[in-house]
């Protein structure tokens, strides 16, 4: 038994021994770094820490430089951590030396934190240096200079006391709290993307700001995304140290020409104002609350922007893109078989109004047939406007051999820095096409070789000539008069079969029509489905397919030839109501735009798709 316990004990020891050792050799091998704690802005006049964390504590000297525009008054302080586990037979550890200065800011300005250098094991690290703002002293309370965050829609406690707390029942004034409305430029050009920044000022305690755009005339409107934690920054405006953060930015596309106008934005904000007044005893026992909420309206202003036209006048192949944009093509295959099928892949990449661009034409070759393009795009949204690519696959299918050119495909734009249309020509494409199954036998020859064989002049005819008398006179014999005949049911079948041809298309047409609803109800299933799985972008790409797809089959045009103008001159034509017109436009709006609204994404995909099925089920309620 002793021996056993000796052995255990021995063991215990090992192991101990071999952690530690691990530790070590872990604080030895770990890549030594400076890194430094201070706020981005403070206000003339307060103290605040400057730390700077070494990760180590094998440390043999700490210096830092001069801190300009700040005066040191105490420091510096040192403290040590370090932490050590092990889990799953993995060991772990960190350990770290803070050295902490207490400094006041002497003078307002831009100054840099100065970079602090460590020497550890014979080598020197050194950290950033970072810049502070020194803010003149203004009539707002600061306290800590603590960088902050608002969460939530909402401060924190730390931002709560850098701003003035109210008492209840103190007016709020709109020097207290408002926004302000910037817009990235004023005169622009049509389809010209303009930033708009809505940036809230607050010289007291807000918890809640909600506001949104409202719908637009005139302008295509989409949301940038905003940080799931804005940061709050103290900005000095008008002899006071404001609390600002950037709240909600747009990116508008002017869609006319002339003055247009944003309208003003009304938010709803909640401020927290202190109870002075109220019983500590009554508070503990759940009678109370020191603090009050108070809801305040701030509207932020409307903006006016001047917008030209495009210049006149426009190439005829001017694909309405505005911005700057590359292109690049490629064909796939370049050799195939005739009846088979090639693709011309086009590639848009740039920024500018890239939702609204149309597809540019592609010249095949006569004897090819051609077919509507697949559409994919690859943005996100930007302060310059939309940035990405988006790409058009044009597939054709030759139906005769021989060897063919695709001329370049043209992409014009309009450039408003430059202020003119550009063009980009893509690559110039040879094709090889065997004969095929079923193909031609016409070998290099086109339709205009063919039909001018057919109408040339015949080879002269040799041989001994055969001549006739007029009395084996061919008119009005038997023979005659069956050939006539024949020719008149000739005629006649092929004017009811051209009949029936048409009365076929028009049935095609008609029976488009009737599975419009069909086709949509699927689509919309599917969308119902992504929704459940909260697949957002797909969800909305498909009720889009589901809405566009139900007007093409409706009114039997191709979904490619789509715009809103024409939808709503050809749903007029049809007799559908115009508020149903207008819905269903607006619901397309909400497909395009709602991924990037504020709010619950469950809850907006869930309104989109209630709309898009009601506007559907009105339509076909209508014919």
């Amino acid at each position: 038994m002793i021996s056993a316990f000796h052995i255990k004990m021995s063991n215990h020891r090992f192991i101990s021994f071999f952690s530690l050792w691990m530790v070590a050799l872990g604080s030895v091998l770990a890549q030594v770094s400076v890194r430094v704690q201070a706020p981005s802005e403070v206000v003339e006049g307060d103290r605040f820490r400057v730390s700077y964390v070494v990760n180590t504590q094998d440390i043999d000297d700490f210096s830092v430089g001069d801190f300009h525009g700040l005066s040191v008054d105490f420091g510096p302080s040192t403290s040590r951590s370090s932490s050590y586990s092990m889990v799953n037979g993995k060991t772990t550890s960190s350990s770290s030396t803070t050295f902490t200065y207490t400094v006041t800011a002497q003078k307002a300005g831009s100054f840099h934190i100065p970079a602090g250098t460590a020497s550890s094991g014979g080598k020197a690290y050194k950290s950033a240096s970072p810049s502070i703002t020194i803010l003149p002293a203004g009539s707002a309370s600061h306290g800590g200079g603590q960088q902050n965050q608002v969460q939530g829609g909402g401060h924190s406690d730390a931002q709560a006391d850098r701003m003035h707390t109210q008492n209840v029942g103190d007016r709020i004034t709109g020097k207290d709290l408002f926004i302000a409305v910037t817009a990235s430029k004023k005169r622009v050009f049509e389809q010209e993307a303009v930033l708009l920044t809505y940036k809230l000022y607050t010289l007291v305690n807000v918890s809640s700001l909600e506001g949104k755009m409202p719908e637009l005339d005139g302008f295509h409107v989409q949301e940038l995304n905003r940080q799931r934690q804005p940061q709050l920054k103290m900005e000095h405006y008008n002899g006071k140290n404001y609390g600002t953060v950037v709240w909600s930015q747009y990116v508008v596309f002017p869609q006319q020409t002339g003055t247009l106008t944003i309208p003003e934005i009304k938010y709803e904000a909640t401020v927290m104002q202190q109870n002075r007044s109220a019983d500590p005893f009554d508070i503990f026992f759940g009678g109370g609350s020191m603090v009050q909420e108070v809801r305040k309206t701030v509207m932020a202003p409307a903006v006016t922007l001047h917008v030209d036209a495009l210049p006149e006048p426009k190439p005829a192949n001017f694909s309405g893109a505005v911005g700057r944009f590359t292109i690049a093509t490629s064909l796939t295959p370049q050799s195939l078989k005739a009846n088979d099928a090639t693709t011309l892949r086009l590639t848009v990449s740039g920024t500018g109004n890239m939702k609204l661009i149309k597809a540019p034409a592609v010249e095949w070759p006569k004897d090819f047939e051609s077919y509507d393009p697949k559409t994919e795009e690859h943005t996100s949204i930007g302060a310059n406007g939309s940035s990405g690519k988006i790409i058009y696959d044009f597939i054709a299918v030759p139906r005769h051999q021989g060897k063919y050119e695709v001329p370049p495909v043209k992409f014009c734009y309009f450039d408003p820095d430059s202020r003119q249309y550009r063009t980009l020509e893509g690559d110039k494409f040879s094709v090889d096409v065997a004969k095929g199954k079923g193909g031609s036998t016409a070998s290099n020859l086109s339709k205009e070789d063919i039909e001018l064989l057919n109408s040339d002049i015949r080879y002269i005819h040799t041989g001994k000539p055969v001549y006739q008398t007029g009395a084996s006179s061919f008119f009005a014999t038997k023979r005659y008069w069956l050939i006539y005949l024949l020719a008149f049911v000739a005629f006649v079948s092929l004017i009811i079969g051209f009949r029936r041809h048409l009365a076929l298309q028009a049935d095609v047409a008609r029976r488009r029509g009737r599975g419009a609803n069909k086709t949509a109800t699927r689509r919309l299933k599917q969308a119902r489905r992504l929704l459940s799985k909260q697949d957002t972008n797909a969800f909305y790409d498909e009720t889009m397919r589901a809405l566009w797809g139900y007007v093409a089959d409706r009114l039997n045009i191709a979904t490619s030839d789509l715009s809103k103008e024409n939808v709503r001159e050809r749903l007029a034509e049809h007799h559908v109501d115009a508020a149903l017109i207008d819905q269903f436009v607006s619901t397309l709006d909400d497909c395009e735009f709602a991924r990037y609204a504020p709010g619950d994404p469950a809850e907006n995909m869930e309104k989109t798709y209630a709309s898009a099925e009601y506007v559907i089920s009105q339509m076909e309620k209508s014919k």
